[in-house]
């Protein structure tokens, strides 16, 4: 049998994200301070949105009901990166993309923070845009799960496919 192994991936939850996008939208026309300024908020290609409002002020404001939103989505920050308010047309906009997936130089520093700072006997291959990180004992597994989540990485990790 093959030794246990879990494969350590970033990766966000689509419809999460559309619900607080969602529930972003409504409140930005219910709520009485984002009356009359044009608020709102869309999806902007596959994994941007973009968030528009008449003034630079209510557009910021409007960015960090969006932020609520995704952070009671269990949706980390970490995973939206938001640039300035940027003038568009007559209003403000601020346009957001969504980061899915470890790219190379990342998953480099995964493995080496695992071979610098893991227990023996670990290894961890880059696989694509995620890392496989296996040992001959599952108590290993669950020290490299505890060193990932203390670590202070700019990006949100995940754990699948426990083996």
């Amino acid at each position: 049998m093959a030794d246990p192994s879990f494969d350590v991936v970033s990766k966000i939850d689509r419809q999460e994200v559309d619900n607080a996008l969602n529930q972003t939208a409504k409140e930005l026309t219910q709520r009485f301070d984002f009356r009359n300024i044009n608020a709102s908020i869309e999806w902007a290609g596959e994994l941007g949105v973009t968030i528009k409002a008449d003034t630079e002020d209510r557009v910021r404001a409007a960015l960090e009901v969006f932020k609520e939103k995704l952070v009671k989505r269990s949706i980390s920050m970490k995973a939206f990166d938001a640039g300035d308010p940027h003038t568009s047309g007559k209003g403000y906009a601020i346009t957001g993309t969504l980061r899915q997936g470890i790219d190379k130089d990342n998953a480099r520093k995964i493995v080496k923070l695992i071979k610098d700072e893991g227990p023996k006997g670990v290894q961890a291959a880059i696989q694509d845009d995620q890392v496989r990180v296996s040992a001959k004992k599952k108590d290993a597994l669950q020290d490299v799960q505890a060193l990932l989540k203390g670590a202070d990485l700019d990006f949100p990790v995940q754990f699948a496919n426990y083996r």
